[in-house]
């Protein structure tokens, strides 16, 4: 006779985008401890998994702290906009304070116990009718013992204590590398129940915070790192590529690319729900495809929005006004909104949740990002992998039709990170190239992919001018454009191409 499977229940944090990875939040009931080094967001963690409990739950919480004052740790977390001293006035949060007094000096002692803590901890919890704890950070309470067995003894002793309230816990400890020993004694993990690792890496000089569920003793949850931010007014985000699905809607309606020459090449213009990747050196007239694009929905009552990484609202402006397009007047006609800024402004994930909420707000039917590229200077190669998926996902799931554009590393072409990453990810890839032919330098435009469609196969040359992108004629006799090293191809080398493909005659 088998036995029902019993699934553990879990507690929602209400840390967003935490709840996800943890599929369903923390295990009800449990201790989980939270280790990181310096600066990698555990009290806001701690902080945050109680006020979260306040305001979406109405569970009451305990915070224990070892090594900050109440005081500071209200300080700390005023930004994050959290009433605290408003919560401890109705009995909703409570500090029990373990800090050490500064003018106290720290002695080591064997016989030292957490009695007295426990016994000040276990009052709280039964006058408030406290759902969660919160203990900050073991690291500075555990300094006071010389013996690791008696560290050990101890954690089991405060494990069994939470226990015994009937309490969802989270406990702090610092580690001293983001990689090897998961914390600084080398105890604490074993005695949790459930370990969480936050990381701050440094890599070439980029910061890449990232949250990891270590183990959930007795229930699951999603495996790998997940990047994560620290936000004013928001707190705690995490930001997992596990809660994208794919379940976009695929539209067969058509819509104009903004040039009419181009909407022929992709057999009739852009799918209304697609995403379209537009690669080129520099200066090979990609803004200008943004343009000519945004002006596209306009005229059909459209509303666009417009990412601009590399150039300043004038500087667009003025390049739009001189191939005849207004932004100014679409933007007073609430047609247009154009973001201008430097990518390090902000981390990628904070890049990706402003984009976001700028989307949703506005909620535009064409989206632009100019480029994509430039935003690989604030990112390692995994986060900016993470950081493209996501976007690309989320303008689709809205049924918005995006445009991306990305800068070649050479003028001849070449593969660049952004284009790697993404091009599975688009319906369209458009390329452009500059081709020197006969010792000019002339531009070319192809239509490398267009998913569900026919499309063009030739490489086109265009020209611009002050009315804008002009696509003309196919290359003839002309071979090695994509590969950037354009070869004029002699009336014998085409007669025996040509002959190689001719099927042979039946006998």
């Amino acid at each position: 006779m088998s036995e029902a499977i019993i699934k553990m229940a879990k507690l929602e944090t209400g840390i967003t985008g935490f709840d996800l990875v943890a599929k369903g939040g923390l295990p009800k009931g449990r201790t989980t401890l939270v280790t990181g080094t310096a600066g990698s967001g555990k009290t806001v963690f701690a902080s945050q998994f109680l006020a979260e409990g306040i305001r979406k739950a109405g569970e009451a919480g305990v915070f224990v702290t070892f090594e900050e004052t109440p005081k500071d740790i209200r300080k700390n977390v005023a930004s994050l906009g959290w009433d605290i001293e408003g919560w401890e006035a109705e009995d909703q949060w409570t500090f029990v304070d373990a800090s050490p007094q500064t003018q106290a000096e720290t002695v080591v002692v064997g016989a030292y116990d957490l009695g007295a803590l426990l016994a000040r901890l276990e009052h709280a919890v039964h006058r408030t009718n406290a759902k969660r704890v919160a203990m900050d950070s073991l690291g500075a309470i555990f300094s006071r013992f010389d013996d690791d067995a008696k560290i050990r003894m101890e954690l089991l002793r405060i494990s069994a204590a939470l226990k015994e309230m009937g309490v969802t816990s989270v406990m702090t400890a610092e580690r001293n590398r983001e990689y090897g020993n998961i914390t600084r004694y080398g105890i604490e993990e074993f005695v949790a129940d459930n370990v969480i690792i936050l990381r701050n890496v440094l890599d070439n000089e980029k910061r890449r915070r990232t949250v990891e569920i270590l183990k959930f003793r007795g229930t699951d949850h999603q495996k790998g790192e997940y990047p994560f931010t620290i936000l004013p007014e928001d707190g705690f985000i995490v930001v997992p590529l596990s809660a994208i699905q794919l379940k976009q809607k695929s539209s067969n309606v058509r819509v104009t690319s903004g040039n009419e020459v181009l909407d022929k090449m992709c057999g009739g213009g852009f799918f209304r729900d697609s995403v379209i990747l537009v690669s080129g050196a520099t200066g090979t007239g990609k803004t200008l495809l943004v343009t000519q694009f945004i002006a596209g929905g306009a005229q059909n009552g459209e509303r666009s929005l417009l990412f601009a990484f590399e150039e300043s609202r004038e500087q667009l402006f003025r390049n739009a006004q001189g191939w005849g397009v207004d932004f100014q007047k679409w933007e007073k006609e609430g047609k247009l909104k154009v973001v201008c800024e430097y990518p390090e402004v902000r981390g990628l994930e904070d890049q990706l949740l402003k984009m976001k909420e700028i989307i949703q707000e506005f909620k535009p039917n064409r989206v632009a990002v100019d480029s994509l590229s430039a935003l690989e200077r604030v990112a390692t190669i995994r986060g900016f992998r993470e950081f493209v998926i996501s976007l690309t996902s989320f303008i689709k799931h809205g049924e918005v039709m995006g445009l991306f554009t990305n800068t070649t590393p050479t003028l001849v072409g070449g593969t660049s990170v952004t284009e790697a990453h993404i091009s599975t990810l688009t319906d369209s890839i458009i390329l452009l190239r500059y081709v020197e032919m006969y010792g000019e330098m002339q531009r070319g435009l192809t239509v490398l992919k267009m998913r569900g469609s026919q499309h063009d196969k030739d490489i086109r040359s265009f020209s611009i001018d002050g009315n804008g992108m002009h696509i003309g004629k196919p290359f003839r006799n002309v071979a090695g454009i994509l590969a950037g090293q354009p070869t004029q191809v002699t009336p014998d080398e085409i007669s025996r191409l040509s002959g190689m493909f001719q099927e042979p005659r039946s006998m």
